[in-house]
């Protein structure tokens, strides 16, 4: 089998050389066994229709698999593969390619820290939906989800308990001073797998800050969250434990800002980091609190 260092050189010119069969040969069993060559074929031929260039914009080393993406030379069309540990396309979506110019341009007026301490991992965040599913939603839309990870799993022993994965229970700070105008907690921790689309942010914690920006910090442990409506926190300052309520299929960490403190009617704000790094997915990142 091609090992993935040549198809990252060669994917966007098989496309383009319309030789699907080299690229169908290397797809897994199950992704064959959903999608013939001939539908493969029917979506393929017509995608690159018109295109003189595929470019390699991403690639991310994700837990559990290799994500790598490319973008027609007029960025309106996009190739995503994934690919497993033993280098096969186990995904692969042909897909238009949108951004919102306005809302990438709308940054937070505030700098804000990592809500946490230590080494954490990017699994979604950024300005497009490839690698931000969030962004389709306009609330949502440049919100983060962190987790931990230690040799390429999020996880240690069993996937099946939320104590194992290395995440959990990590405590989670204020990412900037302000005042704390709700809390949610009782919520139980799912079972890993399992979400709980009633209650999509679990529990949270929606702080307050110069500007009228409001961060909400989300999926935090029940009983774990250490500060009330009204009180007062320093940036750094412990608000809860990392857990996996809410509409979480395993223990990581929803941070988003907000213009306003709706979950329903707020837009996400695009944040600026004291680090000066904007995190994108595939990224592991240090606090500097």
């Amino acid at each position: 089998m091609e090992p993935v260092t040549n198809l990252k050189q060669t994917m966007g010119q098989l496309f383009l050389a319309q030789q699907f069969e080299e690229v169908y040969r290397v797809t897994t069993t199950e992704f064959q066994h959903y999608v013939t060559y001939d539908q493969f074929l029917n979506l393929a031929i017509p995608f690159v229709e018109g295109v003189e260039q595929f470019r390699l914009e991403h690639e991310a080393n994700l837990p559990y698999s290799k994500q790598m993406i490319w973008l027609d030379d007029m960025k309106t069309k996009a190739i995503v593969v994934a690919f497993n540990p033993a280098n096969e396309i186990e995904s692969l979506f042909l897909t238009p390619f949108t951004i919102d110019e306005q809302a990438n341009k709308r940054y937070t007026k505030n700098t804000y820290h990592y809500p946490f301490k230590g080494e954490w991992f990017v699994f979604w965040g950024g300005t497009n939906e490839l690698i931000n599913y969030h962004y389709a939603y306009e609330s949502q839309r440049f919100a983060y989800d962190f987790v931990k990870v230690q040799d390429g799993l999020t996880y240690h022993q069993t996937p099946e308990r939320n104590d194992m994965y290395f995440a959990y229970n990590e405590e989670i700070l204020a990412p900037l001073e302000g005042t704390v105008i709700e809390v949610v907690d009782g919520i139980v921790d799912n079972i890993p797998g399992q979400m709980d689309e009633q209650n999509p942010a679990g529990n949270f914690v929606i702080i307050e800050h110069a500007n009228k920006e409001y961060s909400l910090l989300a999926h935090l442990i029940p009983s774990s969250i250490t500060v009330r409506v009204g009180q007062h926190v320093k940036t750094g300052e412990t608000i809860g434990r990392c857990g996996n309520s809410g509409n979480s299929s395993e223990t990581h960490l929803h941070f988003q800002v907000m213009d306003t403190p709706s979950l329903a009617s707020c837009k996400s704000l695009r944040i600026r980091f004291n680090s000066k790094q904007e995190p994108l997915q595939g990224d592991t990142i240090k606090s500097k609190i």
